[in-house]
């Protein structure tokens, strides 16, 4: 039996009373909510952008990108902003809850039916205790391989 299981962590997000995951190391900053300036002619999920720190970041609307419905942004909403494939992107959530450690090899591949995201930006499942997480794929979630086109 190996010893030497990858940790990895997770921060934990919720989606419409669902909590979500992504590795840490993707995630830059998490940041209370900011005015978001429009952009014309893009995707309607894509809510604009902002000027974080200098660096003009993108906004994508998670619960209009997984067609969940929209609500206004409330006090516990939070945009966690990241970086995936040296793109840096902010994703608006209802909340961000936590970091939890947890062991690579403790990712369980997504069941047919995961929740009310489409599987395809699903890389898998966590249990803990008597928690499940859906573990995102943000390349998937953003469709990287159509923006590059």
């Amino acid at each position: 039996m190996q010893e030497t299981a990858q940790k990895m962590k997770l921060i934990i997000f919720e989606l419409k009373g669902e909590e979500y995951a992504i590795p840490v190391q993707q995630v830059r900053s998490i940041e209370k909510m900011m005015p978001i300036t429009r952009v014309p002619n893009v995707a309607p999920y894509i809510k604009g952008v902002i000027n974080l720190r200098g660096v003009i970041t993108p906004i994508v609307d998670l619960r209009s990108r997984f067609d969940l419905e929209e609500k206004p942004p409330t006090e516990s909403s939070r945009m966690i902003i990241t970086v995936v494939e040296d793109l840096e992107v902010g994703f608006i959530v209802d909340a961000a809850n936590d970091v939890v450690d947890i062991a690579e090899i403790d990712i369980e591949p997504a069941p047919d039916v995961v929740g009310t995201v489409e599987n395809k930006y699903v890389k898998g499942v966590v249990k803990i205790d008597k928690r499940l997480f859906v573990c995102l794929d943000l390349n998937e979630v953003l469709q990287l391989e159509q923006l590059k086109g």
